[in-house]
């Protein structure tokens, strides 16, 4: 998968589109068959990972006219679960998040550019973080799509950026080697 600095969490949807044939998914999140991860690095040495456990979003895909696709893409802050209580505490706070006065991270997407294989696509769009709303572009490859054995339809996709936190107003001094983190989307859509 290629990397390239996304919103995040971006990332981290596709939604919307006017093509006859294109088709509204809802990002399984009910199954747990989609994750918004982070990492960043813990004073160069090593990554921390962690992850949003709460988000949902939907997308509008059509394989014929992929470049109409569209995503929208909402995350609950106060969800952010690094595997220890207390550090995600800290990350919760003032020093980051400030879930209290920005409970909600958000991407919409404004325009996406498959190539010619329909397999990897540069998605833009606007995304929203601590108050902060800046336009972001990152890649996106498209895992697979086709009917589950429950008799719907699914596609799948992930993606891969990095977000300077200074971009977004979080100037936490974390050392120079963590001045950005690294968000991974990695959603299955079940059509409407």
């Amino acid at each position: 998968m290629k990397k390239l600095f996304i919103s995040t969490v971006l990332a981290t949807a596709l939604m919307g589109a006017t093509s006859a044939h294109s088709a509204d998914y809802v990002i399984d999140t009910k199954g747990a068959h989609a994750f918004v991860n982070f990492k960043i690095k813990h004073l160069g040495y090593s990554w921390l990972h962690g992850r949003f456990n709460t988000f949902d979003g939907d997308f509008n895909y059509d394989a014929n006219n992929p470049n109409m696709a569209q995503i929208t893409v909402n995350i609950d802050t106060k969800s952010i679960d690094s595997n220890h209580a207390e550090r995600d505490k800290h990350l919760r706070g003032n020093d980051f998040l400030n879930v209290d006065k920005y409970p909600t991270a958000s991407f919409k997407s404004t325009s996406i550019k498959f190539d010619n294989s329909g397999n990897e696509a540069n998605v833009t769009g606007e995304f929203t973080l601590h108050g902060v709303t800046r336009t972001i572009t990152f890649e996106i490859d498209k895992i697979g799509e086709g009917k589950d054995p429950w008799g719907g339809y699914r596609v799948g996709f992930e993606g891969e950026t990095s977000l300077k936190l200074a971009d977004y107003g979080i100037d936490y001094n974390l050392g120079p080697a963590s001045t950005h983190v690294d968000i991974g989307l990695y959603i299955e859509g079940i059509r409407k």
